[in-house]
């Protein structure tokens, strides 16, 4: 069996693992646009910030594809896919044929139209690429405009004000974090990083990047403001790297469209990671949820599947943990759910002083989503309830509403099933 993967990130990891826990012998091969082995995305913040070298970011070393019998070609770029043909041709010419192919193209960085986008001095920072060239110039920079207050953009913003650039960022919704939290979590966030010194902009965008003799001189805002800026990062989100895909005949929606089995429209053909728009937990239906546990995993049942190991894929769970200058968040899945929407329930506890806020949200008889700001110590709790969709009575739920959710509320035949063996005898 000769399997074919594109890209190299996590998703590709969980695959490698997933063929083989089914199939030893069979070749694996992994075509790679980037220069480099898989990495860890997230720790390219760290390494903008000067807080780790690029020899911490691999997430797995050679010996590791030497074991599992991988043949990586790295710095090659995939041109097309012929499904009939059951080939792959790269941009040199070389055709590699497969039995199995897995796409796991991840996404690229969105780039709006925007007058003064196009020249030096704009970046995206979702790359090792990209933070390379980005700790090129932070040395030389005194201010950046970050466009985008989500994840990425809050990221690349706190790694370059680490290294001594006066940052601002600009976000089109009413608070940063705009899908993983609320305007109250927003807002927390928001009062955290001004207090560090960085400069957070609400509710307004990017109009127009401001240029003299090609160099970028400042952003003018939709509101009239006017940010100075030697350097502009670019980080409003990422689209799936679905074209490949699409060229192919490969059915394509906000993602390449898989079934439980991560297998897509065309015969051999699989997709997992943020390329893919993959079964979901809590949504009825499919979505693109592009969060690294998600990836490695929609990858290691994909491979399981590309050898002959039927095994069904549950949905992806959106899940953030990330902290900013101390500040310790977390949000779990439905957050946000519709306001016209009586099928859910939302309770929330602000403490200004204490700088916490946690929110609760409900549906039926089950908890679906959370937020926690600042105390997060119960995290993998409410998390549990989530994943595992416990039903909760009125007692439950309000100790849940409380803040004092226990692993004892979860039920016994949870237990059974999962930890205690059948047929295991009780010794005294």
């Amino acid at each position: 069996m000769k399997y074919l993967i594109i890209g190299n990130g996590v998703a590709s990891l969980g695959a490698i693992e997933g063929i083989r826990v089914t199939d030893r012998e069979g070749a694996i091969t992994v075509i790679s646009d980037e220069p480099v082995p898989t990495y860890g995305r997230p720790l390219i913040s760290y390494l903008l910030a000067g807080k780790i070298g690029k020899e911490r970011l691999a997430l797995r070393d050679d010996a590791f594809y030497a074991a599992n019998k991988v043949t990586l070609k790295l710095a090659t770029k995939v041109a097309k896919i012929d499904t009939k043909a059951k080939a792959v041709t790269t941009e040199a010419g070389e055709v590699v044929a497969y039995d199995k192919l897995l796409i796991a193209t991840g996404g690229v960085p969105f780039r709006p139209p925007m007058a003064g986008l196009e020249g030096e001095g704009v970046y995206s920072f979702t790359t090792f690429a990209h933070a390379e060239a980005l700790a090129e110039v932070a040395g030389r920079v005194k201010k950046a405009v970050v466009i985008g207050g989500g994840l990425i953009g809050l990221k690349a913003a706190e790694s370059l004000f680490d290294r001594g650039v006066a940052v601002s960022i600009v976000e089109l919704a009413p608070r940063v974090l705009s899908m993983a939290f609320d305007d109250k979590a927003g807002k927390i966030v928001s009062e955290r990083l001004g207090k560090i010194g960085l400069k957070v902009f609400c509710n307004v965008s990017a109009k127009e990047i401001k240029r003299e003799g090609g160099k970028i001189k400042g952003v003018l805002l939709s509101d009239g403001a006017f940010l100075d800026a030697d350097i502009v990062v670019v980080a409003i989100g990422v689209i799936p790297a679905s074209s490949l895909a699409k060229d192919a005949g490969v059915k394509v929606d906000r993602g390449i469209l898989v079934d439980d089995h991560l297998a897509a429209s065309s015969p051999g053909v699989y997709a997992a990671g943020d390329v893919a728009q993959a079964p979901d937990m809590l949504v009825e239906g499919t979505r693109v949820v592009p969060i690294w546990p998600n990836a490695f995993n929609q990858g290691y049942y994909a491979g399981k599947n590309m050898a002959g190991d039927a095994s069904s894929y549950h949905g992806g769970l959106a899940m953030n943990s990330i902290s900013f200058y101390g500040l310790a968040t977390t949000s779990v899945g439905l957050v946000n759910p519709p306001a016209d929407d009586a099928g859910f329930e939302v309770h929330d506890v602000l403490n200004p002083e204490a700088g916490t806020y946690r929110k609760l949200v409900f549906q039926g008889d089950r908890l679906v989503g959370c937020v926690l700001v600042g105390d997060i110590d119960s995290a993998g709790l409410y998390t549990g309830f989530i994943r595992f969709k416990f039903p909760l009575d009125a007692a439950a739920r309000q100790k849940l509403i409380d803040g004092a959710p226990s692993i004892l509320m979860w039920p016994e035949d949870f237990f059974d099933e999962n930890w205690n063996p059948v047929g295991a005898k009780e010794t005294v």
